[in-house]
């Protein structure tokens, strides 16, 4: 019978790592209304595509975690509160994007641009999904103002997405480059099996 073992200390590093540059990526931005456009999500692609589902997920929840623990990761600071701002669903859809990125790249044996393409679109829709759900609840909700579906779809997702569109094209370019090199090191930073 096969079974999980546990988690070898250079696939945490690797978790830590992408968690970091999620955060660096919260830096890089550009002013829209309400939703501004940053780099997160390139990283968010990246996290998933490279190392993984688990590992994918697990380095967004870690940045996730710090932000909500008080660090100023997130693209308007941290700390607990930070649930209540409009824009946290799309945080909480990286960690979901980053496990189904992940887990699209694993079922294909030799994953080309097509594939990236693919689990990158599926990723991005997810959080813009989550993102736009969770803006529309807050605004009217906890904000208490009156937020149309209209406002939602044009500050939450139309005036947004074309940037991140990009980046997925570029991301799927990069990653399917990146993937070729450390395949072969994969099961050194990934759970491993056992009989």
């Amino acid at each position: 019978m096969k079974q999980k073992t546990g988690l070898p200390t250079t696939g945490l590093i690797l978790a830590a790592m992408f968690a970091a540059l999620t955060a660096i990526g919260a830096f890089i931005k550009i002013p829209v209304p309400v939703v501004p456009f940053t780099l997160q999500i390139l990283f968010v692609y990246f996290a998933g595509s490279l190392l993984g589902s688990r590992l994918g997920l697990i380095s967004q929840l870690v940045y996730l975690a710090v932000g909500l623990a008080g660090a100023p990761v997130f693209t308007e600071g941290g700390g607990l509160g930070y649930v209540l701002k409009p824009t946290f669903g799309y945080l909480v859809g990286f960690a979901i994007a980053a496990y189904t990125i992940g887990h699209f790249v694993e079922k294909k044996t030799n994953p080309n641009l097509r594939d990236f393409i693919l689990a990158h679109f599926a990723g991005l829709f997810i959080v813009y999904m989550m993102g736009t759900a969770y803006l529309y609840i807050a605004m009217n909700i906890i904000a208490g103002k009156t937020f149309t579906l209209w406002q939602t779809f044009l500050y939450g997702f139309l005036l947004a997405v074309p940037g991140d569109l990009l980046l997925c094209i570029i991301a799927s370019i990069i990653a399917v480059k990146v993937y070729k090199q450390i395949a072969p090191l994969k099961g050194r930073f990934t759970w491993t099996v056992k009989a």
